[in-house]
């Protein structure tokens, strides 16, 4: 689990949600690991086991650093792979010199490896731990003892696995039902805002422009009315599919109204959006829908200007949007850029906005 901020990656609300909570979760999980293991470091001090007292002390001082970074630069140190590797010394050694005290603490470590680590990283954290702990059983304990510890470490392993696992789904699951559209199956609003300043901010720093396409079928309303809902239902799911087809991976498909959508284009000009909201309203209305339904569609494109704000550059989008629809829709409609993103002529003054 990354909970590093990553200017590539989009995060949205709930995603956000989502990362915080992990944060709290694992901050939480560190500070009663803490509280567990400090005070066996004075014991084992004061029994001059200094081996393991070393182990755990750098098992504490690994907690402390990652429960500082997450509180005050809200990352997670090293990706906590250095608690696998002390935690599974510790264990280990501890089995190895004070017999089943030290086994004792094999089933929780198990167990937390699955909240603390990323899936597979736990799972090949915890068969590296049954294997060591195995070996370190065989020459400690009886037999049959051998084969109880081993086993029923294995059950917890694999206990802890499954319930991981579904955790993981239900998560992912949670987040799609907030993020999705439930009838298209396209982003919804919740992640507009946070998509959108993503762009931006890659315009700020790094010169790469992006262009938004908002898509707004005409007299929708009369559709509805005249073939009824579930009819404007199905048109809507076959415009996704055909939208979708004329998209990168890369790009990304909103629905933010009843009849209304937006193509997010990272890293494209606004010639380039241009040529691809012409070939969209192209493929919506060159053929019918459902039931013969002939559709057509107004259509804006709106290049990220330096400095605006992601509602100002979605409210250029809209203001031309409703310029496509004022010069009798089926058409397109070029946002002017904002004058402090228009470059001078050689008077000095702006060049005048094109549309």
């Amino acid at each position: 689990m990354d909970l590093a901020n990553n200017p590539y990656s989009p995060s949205s609300g709930p995603t956000l949600a989502v990362l915080k909570f992990k944060q709290r979760l694992v901050f939480h999980l560190y500070s009663w690991t803490l509280i567990a293991a400090a005070p066996l470091l004075i014991i084992r001090w004061q029994q001059d086991h200094l081996l393991l007292t070393a182990l755990l002390l750098l098992f504490c001082l690994n907690a402390l650093l990652v429960m500082g970074f997450l509180h005050f630069r809200g990352t997670y140190f090293l990706k906590g792979r250095l608690f696998p590797l002390l935690a599974i010394m510790c264990s280990v050694y501890s089995t190895a010199v004070n017999g089943h005290i030290g086994l004792y603490w094999a089933y929780p470590i198990a167990v937390v490896f699955f909240f603390l680590l990323p899936l597979r990283e736990a799972i090949a954290s915890n068969i590296l731990f049954l294997i060591l702990l195995a070996v370190v059983s065989y020459l400690t304990f009886p037999e049959a003892d051998v084969w109880r510890i081993t086993f029923s470490l294995a059950l917890t392993c694999l206990f802890a696995l499954v319930s991981a696992w579904l955790v993981g789904k239900i998560q992912q699951e949670l987040v799609r039902l907030a993020t999705t559209d439930p009838l298209t199956g396209c982003l919804n609003r919740s992640q507009l805002s946070d998509l959108l300043n993503n762009q931006i901010q890659m315009r700020e720093r790094y010169e790469r422009v992006s262009s938004a396409v908002l898509i707004d079928l005409d007299f929708f309303k009369a559709v509805n009315d005249q073939w009824g809902h579930l009819a404007g239902d199905r048109i809507l799911q076959e415009l996704v599919t055909r939208i979708r087809g004329r998209l990168r991976e890369t790009d990304q498909l909103f629905r933010i109204g009843g009849e209304e959508f937006m193509v997010l284009l990272p890293e494209t000009r606004q010639k380039d959006a241009e040529n691809l909201a012409n070939q969209l309203l192209l493929t919506i209305r060159s053929k019918p829908f459902f039931n013969e339904i002939r559709v057509t569609a107004s259509v804006s494109v709106a290049e990220v200007c330096r400095g605006e704000t992601w509602s100002a550059w979605l409210n250029r989008a809209d203001q031309a949007l409703y310029e496509a629809k004022a010069r009798g829709r089926n058409r397109v409609e070029i946002a002017p850029n904002s004058p402090s993103d228009q470059a001078p002529d050689p008077s000095g003054q702006p060049a005048p906005a094109t549309s």
